[in-house]
């Protein structure tokens, strides 16, 4: 009598979004005003700010930074998502620098991850300075494909970034969208993203904005059927202008492995 064999494992994965605003803290409106001057300066309590991050993140699979510095004189040329992942012992990470301005600051997108990416693509949005990271992990059929990305204000451009982003995920079964969106799930780019994508919309919307008193829900992690979203939830602590978010997923077996 042959011995069954056991099914294979689904497996679970934790994700973290956040726009860490360069490492600056605000904590009410009039510091976008009050405050001006610290957001292109570097400081120590930038440092202590990222630091108290970096001692999160080891929760957490994979992470998705949105403005994060590149290397500019606010971050006092510190490659910031360099620096997190180091700060935390996470292995694998890569960046995205998008806008530059005048060495004063230089905004990326960053992906940090425990996991080793089978590839990372770095992919121009249109409209001026915006980018979005596609990292895969795992090969063919299992390939779990995760999009970083920081759309930009206006409906009109993000209208047309959701649209390349579609594009980019079209064949892939296993896909997540996560980052700093700037809009909700029912504005019309979003349903229309939602209309042409396997990206489903959340259970729930998660307000994110202003991390002081979080209204609106701008930072978004979406993902495709065959992944899902066990449970969604905010960091309590506030290292931006928006609350970081978090996810715990759960995928078919031996999607996203190495090798």
């Amino acid at each position: 009598m042959e011995r069954a064999t056991p099914a294979p494992k689904e497996r679970r994965l934790r994700l973290l979004s956040c726009n860490i605003l360069a490492g600056a803290s605000v904590q009410r409106y009039s510091e976008y005003v009050t405050r001006s001057l610290n957001a292109v300066l570097p400081g120590r309590a930038k440092i202590a700010n990222l630091d108290s991050l970096a001692a999160l993140l080891p929760q957490f699979d994979v992470v998705g930074l949105q403005e994060a510095d590149a290397g500019s004189l606010r971050s006092g040329f510190l490659n910031q998502t360099r620096y997190l992942a180091e700060a935390a012992g996470m292995p694998y990470w890569s960046h995205q620098p998008n806008r530059p301005v005048a060495g004063l600051s230089h905004t990326a997108n960053g992906l940090i991850s425990r996991i080793e990416p089978s590839m990372v693509l770095d992919y121009p949005l249109p409209g001026r300075g915006r980018g979005a990271l596609l990292a895969r992990f795992g090969t063919g059929k299992h390939t779990l494909a995760v999009v970083i990305a920081h759309l930009s204000l206006g409906a009109a451009s993000r209208a047309r970034q959701l649209g390349f982003i579609t594009e980019i995920l079209e064949d892939q079964p296993h896909a997540v969208l996560m980052g700093d969106l700037n809009t909700d799930v029912e504005s019309p780019e979003m349903r229309r993203l939602f209309a042409r994508s396997r990206l489903q919309p959340p259970a729930q919307a998660t307000p994110t904005f202003p991390s002081w008193r979080p209204k609106r829900a701008l930072d978004h992690i979406l993902a495709s059927p065959t992944v899902v979203l066990e449970k969604v939830w905010t960091l309590p602590q506030a290292f931006s202008d928006h609350l970081a978010l978090a996810a715990e997923i759960h995928l078919p077996a031996h999607t996203g492995e190495h090798g």
